[in-house]
């Protein structure tokens, strides 16, 4: 099947993480994934969504509920890691759409976790690194954080920073904006 090219599946993911290194026996996970689909035609931003994701080998640590705000609860009432990927990949034809991200963290982190748990990768082998398209972009000497991007195309960062819809739909801002520059 041909790779479609309507839309761009940006997905920002939030994972398990201390002021450290894990505790003994406890590993990085994904806790949420952000996702939102910007029209790849008229740079338009879809929806905003986030799944929960339920741990299977790590607590939600304070530092990480002071970072992202979720807490243990929020995602013990997540579903599980193979179901997240199985519903990206029917809900948003993940394997069919480049998919994007913020950095190379989140591809990074599903291929690790998918590895670790013998879950099929939900993507299609196309990833945008929005990060370093950026830099390229603005002629930058070196990356910068989101936030920074935005503040550089004076643009708002909207909703709670470390969240994953929201990032989702602020990096989707960002590759909009570099998209359209270039029409």
């Amino acid at each position: 099947m041909a790779k479609r090219l309507d839309r761009v599946v940006v997905v920002d993911l939030e994972s398990t993480c201390w002021e450290g290194s894990p505790p003994a026996g406890q590993e990085n996970e994904i806790i949420e994934i952000g996702v939102c689909t910007l029209d790849a035609h008229t740079g338009e931003r879809g929806e905003r969504a986030s799944i929960l994701v339920r741990p299977e080998r790590s607590q939600v640590s304070p530092f990480c509920t002071q970072l992202t705000t979720l807490t243990q609860a929020d995602v013990d009432g997540g579903i599980g890691f193979q179901e997240s990927c199985r519903r990206l990949q029917k809900e948003y034809a993940t394997k069919d759409r480049v998919f994007a991200s913020y950095g190379d963290y989140d591809r990074r982190q599903f291929e690790r976790q998918c590895t670790a748990r013998g879950v099929a990768y939900p993507f299609g082998p196309t990833h945008l690194n929005v990060k370093n398209l950026f830099a390229l972009h603005r002629r930058l000497d070196r990356e910068v954080g989101m936030d920074a991007a935005l503040r550089m195309l004076d643009l708002p960062l909207e909703g709670t920073h470390h969240r994953g819809g929201d990032d989702a739909w602020n990096i989707a801002a960002i590759l909009a904006r570099v998209l359209g520059d270039r029409r």
